[in-house]
């Protein structure tokens, strides 16, 4: 199929979109350039590279890129392909080099701000014009790099909002996890790596669903539940079995959770559980956060209980449980996923403990929780291949929410006006000539 503006435009409809958006391989190159070609992307975290020399890669829309740590201690983004012949320069997903990356085809050299060094045999190149000290000669850089408070987000367009406007609202999750590490946030580990086959943006709508839990995970809650009841009193805090057991309650206590969804498609969404505990490491972590910010800071900053942050179209964050998920679409039908866990530095072991106990329980690849997901996704994205339906509905609660000054906030936790959001975004980023350049 062929698709121009107006086509794209009357496939999003206030309460429906068109199934097209899901199935059609021509949108889904089309998003790659307008949406992720565009917006600010998740890097990484600085953490990942303490030291100059540290690196670590990963992909931008189309664009392979380096996150390194320059000797002047600032973060470069750079792009991972010699400009001899197109090789990638680090083929790793992450490493050191001493001082330079060398190509492993023709042995060129760059430094890490990507500046090239030198070149093997350069006399073959006296008298062609080529000049080791053009930048043009150098490994290509994002130019548009934000660091905030730690976490390197990038943009490829050569213009547009600058990054903290972009995401707006949407940061107040990312500072309450940030606020809750009394030195600071870093990741733990590698990532979990996890491919869904089904279209990216089944994801980000399930993610502010509050709906399908009860119907889509009673398996899991109805085993958390009995597992939690072989626990005698005072045994610990199972968050993560209260967790899984909250995802089988009455629809009314979902209708309490409240999102607020932003422009850019970005949204906040309340958490279900709280992750403050009443055992004593937890007591007296809190009284370190009191320590730190004051009294009443600190109670404003362990009050505020986010379940999921989203910055759309590439990251969704778990601050109460220190998890950032990170969207990578692969093709129409296939989405890579990875998960990153943070420690709060300075915090007791235990709220680390939580964090890894929720990651390997609801966001591994072996998980029990996201596994109920993904054959969700699976089945609606075979489903929309199919001609006998052409819509996708999303008029839940339509008309209902609150508007205030381009933030929408939801009256009850079943609105589906975080998806109608997304997809606001959505054609404002496909139509909507230049708008995020």
């Amino acid at each position: 199929m062929s698709i121009n503006a107006g086509d794209m435009n009357d496939l999003v409809r206030p309460d429906r979109v068109h199934r097209s958006l899901y199935i059609e391989p021509e949108i889904f190159e089309l998003e790659i350039d307008r949406i992720f070609g565009r917006a600010w992307l998740y890097v990484g975290h600085e953490s990942q590279v303490p030291k100059p020399g540290d690196y670590i890669t990963t992909q931008l829309a189309r664009q392979p890129v380096i996150m390194v740590r320059h000797t002047d201690g600032s973060i470069r983004v750079l792009h991972n392909r010699c400009a001899h012949h197109g090789s990638m320069i680090a083929g790793d997903r992450c490493g050191r080099v001493q001082s330079v990356f060398t190509c492993m085809y023709h042995g060129w050299t760059f430094r890490t701000d990507g500046s090239l060094v030198g070149v093997p045999v350069p006399e073959d190149y006296e008298g062609t014009g080529f000049d080791v000290r053009d930048p043009r000669n150098g490994l290509g850089s994002v130019r548009r790099v934000h660091n905030y408070r730690g976490f390197v987000f990038a943009s490829l367009a050569e213009e547009g909002p600058e990054f903290t406007a972009f995401a707006g609202g949407a940061l107040a999750g990312f500072d309450n996890m940030i606020d809750r590490a009394p030195d600071g946030v870093e990741v733990a580990g590698d990532c979990y790596r996890v491919v869904q086959q089904s279209n990216w943006k089944i994801f980000l709508e399930n993610m502010f669903d509050n709906v399908h839990p009860r119907i889509v995970h009673q398996s899991s809650a109805r085993g958390a539940k009995a597992a939690q009841e072989r626990y005698p009193a005072g045994a610990g805090n199972h968050l993560c079995l209260e967790t899984f057991k909250l995802l089988a309650l009455d629809q009314s206590f979902m209708q309490r959770l409240e999102i607020e969804n932003y422009p850019w498609g970005h949204s906040n969404m309340t958490g279900f559980v709280s992750p403050r505990g009443q055992d004593a490491e937890s007591i007296a972590y809190e009284a370190l956060l009191r320590e730190r910010h004051g009294a009443e800071r600190a109670e404003q900053i362990l009050s505020r209980n986010f379940h999921h942050t989203m910055i759309y179209p590439g990251a969704v964050l778990q601050p109460s449980f220190q998890q950032l998920r990170i969207v990578k679409p692969v093709a129409v039908d296939r989405t890579e996923m990875d998960i990153w866990v943070f420690r709060l530095k300075g915090a007791p072991k235990i709220v680390f403990q939580k964090a890894l106990s929720y990651a390997i329980g609801a966001n591994s690849p072996s998980n029990m929780v996201s596994a109920d997901d993904f054959e969700s996704y699976y089945r609606v994205h075979q489903g929309l291949r199919g001609p006998g339906s052409e819509w996708v509905v999303l008029s839940r609660q339509m008309g209902r929410d609150l508007v205030d000054n381009g933030t929408v906030r939801t009256r009850v936790g079943s609105s589906e006006a975080s998806q109608r959001n997304q997809f606001k975004a959505w054609q404002r980023y496909m139509v909507e000539e230049g708008a995020a350049r």
